[in-house]
């Protein structure tokens, strides 16, 4: 296989990243997913809940101006260090470095985090783009969820700040197709998309 990576960007619901798992344990490949997170957690000496809660989110505007007050006083001196602070730029910024110390060693499945834009022109990265029905991601979204949860608000929500997420960080739109070599609806059949995205993997690209 001429690739040494593969990005895995997902519709929430679709079951991208139980696919990028079945993926990475068929080729015997490294998984960077929550693997992420822990290493960020282990770099910032910080509680990997508190890591998480920034995992592929922007700042609030409300935020990123408290940030600004904070970190320039009247007579220009900053009290503060802005890169002292973590936050969900800090995040999106260490998470880049993970992805690309993790395509340097090679033999990678890496899920979302802009992936897909951070290694776009590396001729040996395969970017895969999962998604959907509508119902297909209600369904399977509903059946992890606690009884009671608004799943259609959770997966607008999530996709919107994924969406997000990929234009504030890499000026890109997140259904881009050009970002992609491929775009599959897994129709919640998990192991037969992972199947055809290694297939796809293995063909000889003519033109990209």
């Amino acid at each position: 296989m001429k690739y040494r990576a593969l990005t895995v960007s997902r519709e929430y619901g679709s079951g991208g990243a139980e696919i990028a798992e079945i993926i990475a344990q068929d080729l015997g490949w490294k998984l960077v997913d929550k693997e992420l997170i822990l290493e960020i957690s282990r770099m910032e000496q910080l509680p990997a809940s508190e890591v998480a809660a920034f995992d592929e989110r922007v700042d609030t505007w409300l935020h990123r101006l408290t940030d600004a007050i904070w970190s320039v006083t009247a007579d220009g001196v900053s009290p503060i260090v802005a890169h002292d602070v973590f936050n969900a730029e800090k995040a999106a910024q260490l998470a880049r470095r993970v992805i690309e110390e993790a395509y340097k060693i090679g033999r990678c499945v890496i899920v979302g985090r802009g992936a897909q834009c951070i290694l776009r022109d590396r001729e040996d990265v395969f970017h895969a783009f999962v998604y959907a029905d509508w119902q297909d991601k209600v369904e399977k979204i509903r059946g992890r969820e606690p009884q009671g949860t608004n799943v259609e608000a959770l997966i607008r929500s999530t996709d919107s700040r994924r969406t997000e997420y990929i234009r504030r960080n890499y000026r890109e739109n997140w259904l881009n197709p050009h970002l992609y070599d491929i775009m599959i609806n897994s129709r919640n059949q998990t192991r037969k998309t992972a199947r055809l995205i290694v297939a796809a993997m293995h063909e000889p690209v003519l033109v990209r």
